[in-house]
Parts: structure tokens; sequence; C-alpha cells
């Protein structure tokens, strides 16, 4: 699936992440995760995208969004918006394909593969356009859950699909379980290290929603 010499991209949509890893019954040890890719190739780039609350005084997402931005990754971020749904229920929600969209083809001179943690199918079409760049594309979700958490189009157009059930034991943690040890500059503390604190799904028009 990768070749050393290829220069890679890592892009992250977090609120998908987040939803497939956890559905799957493990966290991501993002500092792991990152290794693993170096050792695969040349890492040009890691990009996480994800909506934050910033009308909350706290919100366990930040010490995430913190320790990644000084630890390998780009962080994008935008406002959660809000807005109430048919039932009258106040919900949030924070779309970023556009950020990875734009991001994704501004890059794509420079890098060999772009590796895309998500399993939405709006990024198909992204997915049709890097290869018709020459440039190979692996798409990084699951089908062991019931229903899958990739849509089938998108899966059938990256060039390979990579099971996160399959990620090495290294990179997987179990929700309980403390991140590695401190060390790394902006790491957060144990009691704060937490993914996201939201929920996710996608409402009728295909957009993130969170509540």
């Amino acid at each position: 699936m990768f070749d050393p010499r290829e220069k890679i991209a890592v892009f992250i949509d977090g609120a998908n992440l987040y939803a497939t890893s956890r559905t799957l019954g493990f966290d991501i040890d993002y500092r792991r995760l990152l290794d693993d890719f170096r050792e695969k190739g040349y890492l040009v780039r890691a990009v996480y995208y994800t909506a934050l609350a910033e009308d909350q005084e706290y919100s366990s997402i930040r010490p995430l969004i913190d320790w990644l931005d000084y630890n390998g990754y780009k962080v994008v971020t935008k406002p959660l918006k809000e807005f109430t749904d048919s039932q009258g229920r106040r919900r949030t929600k924070g779309n970023m394909h556009i950020e990875l969209v734009v991001d994704a083809m501004e890059l794509a001179e420079h890098i060999d593969h772009f590796v895309l943690f998500s399993g939405d199918g709006d990024f198909r079409y992204l997915v049709e356009a890097l290869q018709r760049k020459g440039k190979k594309v692996t798409v990084a979700s699951t089908v062991k859950t019931k229903p899958p958490m990739i849509a089938d189009d998108l899966r059938r157009q990256a060039d390979h699909f990579m099971e996160l059930a399959g990620l090495p034991e290294t990179v997987r943690r179990a929700p309980a379980e403390r991140p590695p040890p401190a060390g790394a500059v902006g790491e957060p503390d144990d009691d704060e290290y937490d993914d996201e604190d939201y929920d996710y799904e996608d409402d009728d028009d295909g957009e993130d929603v969170r509540r």
C-alpha cells in the first residue's frame, strides 16, 4: 500500500474518526499514529479538522487540540453552528468538508499519496479529483460495524482501503487507557486527555451533526 519513497499527507476528519473509533471500541493514540506514517514514507503534513464550541468555558476536546498543535499536526478548526431541528431541539453542527478539500487540492502538487481518515461519501469526488492529478489515495475507515462507517462509493473510488479495526495495537488504546507518558511539549495532563465530547451522526443533507 505504501512506498517508502512517497511523500505522504494525512488528512483527518476529526468528528468522523472519533465516531468510528468509538464504535469499534478504542481511541486513537495520535503520537503513535504519526510515528507509524513516518515509518511508511516521507510524511509531509498531517492535518486534523474539527469544529469547536467557542462559547463554552471548557470542552474536553481542547486539550487534544492543543496537544496535536504542539506535536506534529496542523489543526484546522472553526466554530460550531447552532440550529433548531424540525422537532424544536437545539442542535449544533460543524462541517469541515470545504476546508479539507481546499487544503488537499492546494497541497496536491507536493504529495504522492494522500491518506484520508473519513468514511463520508461526500469526499468521493475529492478522491477522484486527486487521482486525476496522478495521486494515490488511501481511505481509512471501517466495514466491521453494522452498518459500515464508510460509504461504499468512497471505498470503491479509493486506490486503497485501510481498515481501522486492523490498525496496529500500538496505535489503538482502550477508552479508559491513559495516553503515553508525558514528555512531549504541550501534552495535556492525563485527566484532561479526551478526544471529543460530542456524539456524531449524519443529518438528512449529509452534513456533520454533533449533539
